[in-house]
């Protein structure tokens, strides 16, 4: 392609990022290149097992059949399997262990394994030396020398382990082909996160290339790019040095994007060299892991994986709780109250305390009562006329009467709970004051905003990613959101915004507002797509997208869908029913845009869009699967306590997920029943969040409010919620440079290498036990396919 713009320098091609690059380059005018390496690989049925299919498509039929019929107040409660089942597969485990000692096969195997596992300490640190090659047994001992090095620093603790030649604690068979399972659902997120510039962990990505005797390289690291922070005195607002048009032609086509260098290329389809995924390969990869979480060694290994995770927390803090106390003791100007926190999921509608909200309900009717507000049924309003219409006096108004609060009444109730956001029950409260686009432009909703925006910035420490809502029912709402928010300056260094995107298409095509899915798609991707080529058309939407740091798919999961979602899934254009499409149909559509959105801004040097749906709050099993392999991080993830290989998958892959047990603690599950403590002692990458302050909490400070009672109930140290409060940054939408200062110069390295203490207050005991427990946990699966290559050869 040939372009009259000059490339960004130090532009990152290929989707790689260089040694020393930050992960943001300043933006300026690019051109895309015309090779671009990174391409979604697609698959075909003919490619895969037919019996995976099967099997796959008749979990996924269960799943719907379970979310249709079962009791919603049994959550959580019953065991999965009867006490017969248990018995039965206890019988079984115990023949099958039998028959294998007596096998000679299985002989040689154990005394493999016990090979690879008298190296499993070697082996547990892969990624700076080449791998071995499986051709003979002693090369498997070279990272040895790496080893020495990478532990010199290493904090001095008491460690728990585990010596004997077979560790796994299931049959060989069994132990192989969960390995093996495992392993290549790793490989699958990787391949969707390193194309959508998702973070992947870089321990687990290290440990999938000694897998396959590859050496791991910095440089093929992808992380995402995030715009960052102005500087002091710079104008958040500045039109200069927006780029020039670059005049690409956009199309939708089978509900993603496409992107053409000229009409001339549009008209012979030929789209640019950009990765565009496809529905049928995405289909095919959702339904390997969905057999995988119904098989039934993966299960068993998995459970017992998880039980020992438990276990050996449980050991190491009996036996390091004062050495890691000690550590946080020493560090000067530092403790829980001074460590950054980000609140990654609060919705802007909700933002604020329900006193906080009554009170400038009140302060804003005593100086604005006589001015015109609101229109309704042809006639316009003043707010003194809006109160008096609802029966009301402003000044009997109390926090009881206003009822935003959520509690016993909305459990299991999701539409009682979505009445709370009307203030005293009247929509009209809403429209004046939660919402962007009404006859004041938004004024009061961004007033309660900068007030909440305001205390943040006052507490210095704490940072929240507040939700704005983009329908997808019109193509305006773009530039109405990014004009509401430059004209009322919105912009603060303790905020990043997010876009929800609500899963409501059968309520606007039976308003006929949309005639398909397709349409909705377009209406939400197409202006991103435009104002990144074409930003000089688009100043305000370009200017607002700097601070926009991620997109969130929202609604009631546990509302049920008839359509089964597979490869044979109608295209978006072809959705025309009135049917609501499944959670898996809208994720990939949502997923597959941001991909393309992504690689294209990344080429033109503007900042990439993290996807981070809610999911496993409810609903089928099969939501947390979709999110593994198309979500950067999930918020809820309640779920994962129902399926041990999803659990285990998503601490393997250190997937974050953001948890809030007081907001489910009036929707969906009892806070005692809450599982975050027990995901946090595991290791799996969990934050706390507030969701809906305006709902769930009473204090001025409901993200503090949240650690606070949390901290109270399960008694977590204070290494436990600075470790919580060290996940929210890692997993949130701030910058490379801001992450930096937050959490130190090296947050991108693993373990005590990448943890400042003096910034997160976080002991470097505990961080070293983390790395090395997760090490250990990967090296069981490296050692699988390990020895299946040597078995092999």
């Amino acid at each position: 392609m040939v372009s009259s713009f000059i490339p960004l320098q130090g532009l990152v091609t290929g989707g790689k990022m260089k040694k020393g690059d930050a992960p943001f380059s300043k933006q300026s005018s690019a051109c895309l290149g015309t090779n671009m390496p990174r391409q979604f690989h697609k698959v075909t049925l003919s490619e895969v097992e037919e019996e995976k299919q099967i099997l796959a498509e008749k979990v996924y039929a269960s799943a719907l059949k379970e979310e249709d019929n079962k009791d919603a107040l049994s959550m959580f409660t019953v065991p999965e399997d009867c006490p017969i089942g248990l018995q039965q597969a206890k019988n079984h485990e115990l023949l099958k262990d039998l028959a294998e000692q007596q096998s000679e096969e299985s002989s040689k195997r154990r005394k493999s394994f016990k090979l690879i596992r008298s190296q499993s300490l070697s082996l547990q640190i892969p990624g700076t030396t080449d791998c071995p090659d499986l051709g003979t047994f002693t090369s498997l001992m070279s990272a040895s020398s790496t080893l020495s090095s990478v532990l010199e620093n290493c904090p001095d603790f008491q460690r728990v382990s585990i010596s004997g030649d077979y560790c796994a604690g299931i049959p060989v068979e069994d132990y192989e082909q969960a390995a093996k399972s495992l392993f290549n659902a790793l490989l699958i997120r990787e391949k969707y996160s390193k194309l959508a510039y998702h973070r992947f962990c870089r321990t687990t990505s290290q440990f999938l290339r000694s897998a396959e005797n590859t050496k791991w390289d910095e440089e093929d690291e992808v992380l995402p790019d995030m715009c960052p922070c102005p500087a002091e005195g710079e104008d958040p607002y500045s039109e200069e040095n927006i780029p020039e048009h670059l005049n690409y032609q956009l199309k939708m086509k089978d509900g993603i994007v496409h992107v053409y260098d000229s009409a001339e290329a549009l008209r012979k389809d030929q789209p640019y060299d950009l990765p565009y995924p496809d529905l049928e390969t995405f289909a095919i990869d959702l339904n390997q892991v969905l057999a995988m979480i119904a098989d039934g060694p993966t299960k068993t290994y998995c459970h017992r994986r998880l039980n020992f995770l438990s276990s050996k927390f449980y050991l190491h803090e009996m036996l390091n709780e004062m050495a890691e106390l000690k550590e946080l003791k020493s560090v000067p100007h530092r403790d829980f109250y001074n460590v950054r926190k980000v609140d990654t999921h609060i919705h802007a509608a909700a933002c604020m305390s329900q006193k906080h909200l009554l009170t400038f309900i009140q302060k804003t009717y005593k100086t604005d009562a006589d001015r015109l507000v609101l229109e309704k049924d042809g006639q316009k309003m003043t707010l003194q006329q809006v109160f008096h219409s609802l029966n009301m006096d402003i000044y009997d108004l109390t926090v009881d009467s206003l009822d935003v609060h959520a509690g016993r009444q909305t459990f299991h109730r999701f539409d009682k709970f979505n009445s709370k956001y009307n203030p005293v029950g009247a929509s009209e409260l809403r429209e004046l004051f939660l919402k962007t686009d009404n006859d004041i432009n938004g004024e009061y909703f961004a007033q309660i905003i900068k007030e909440v925006a305001h205390d943040l910035e006052e507490s210095k420490y704490q940072h929240a990613e507040p939700r704005l809502s983009i329908y997808g029912c019109s193509p305006d709402e773009w530039e109405n959101l990014s004009k509401w928010f430059i004209q009322h300056k919105l912009h603060s260094p303790n905020m990043r915004w997010m876009i929800q995107v609500p899963r409501i298409y059968d309520i606007f095509k039976s308003k006929k507002l949309v005639p398909n899915f397709a349409k909705i798609l377009e209406n939400i991707f197409l202006p991103l797509f435009e104002a990144s080529v074409n930003p000089q058309k688009h100043k305000e939407l370009h200017i607002f997208l700097k601070y926009v740091s991620g997109f969130d798919s929202v609604d009631d999961e546990s509302k049920h869908s008839n359509h089964m979602f597979s490869f044979r899934s109608p295209k978006p254009e072809q959705w025309a029913t009135d049917d609501n499409p499944p959670y898996s149909y809208y994720l990939f559509y949502m997923y597959a845009n941001i991909m393309v959105l992504n690689n294209l801004r990344k080429e033109l040097g503007l900042s990439t869009f993290q996807f981070r749906p809610h999911c496993g709050e409810a609903g089928s099993i099969t939501h947390l699967v979709s999110a593994f392999l198309t979500a950067d991080n999930i918020s809820h993830g309640l779920n994962l306590k129902k399926s041990p290989v999803l659990q285990y998958l998503y601490y393997l892959a250190q997937v974050p997920i953001a948890m809030s047990p007081l907001s489910n603690n009036s929707l969906f599950l009892e806070y005692s029943k809450n599982p975050l403590k027990e995901f946090l002692h595991k290791g799996l990458c969990v934050s706390l969040s507030t969701d809906d302050p305006m709902q769930f909490h009473y204090t001025k400070e409901p993200l503090m409010e949240e650690y606070a009672i949390a901290a109270q109930l399960w008694k977590l140290s204070t290494c436990d919620v600075c470790e919580i409060a060290r996940n929210s940054v890692l997993q949130s939408g701030l910058s490379h440079q801001e992450k930096k200062c937050f959490l130190g110069a090296n947050y991108l390295k693993e373990g005590h290498e990448g943890n400042n203490i003096h910034r997160t207050n976080v002991a470097q005991i505990r961080m070293a036990y983390r790395h090395e427990t997760l090490c250990n946990e990967l090296s069981f699966i490296v050692d699988a396919v390990h020895s299946e290559a040597i078995n092999s050869h």
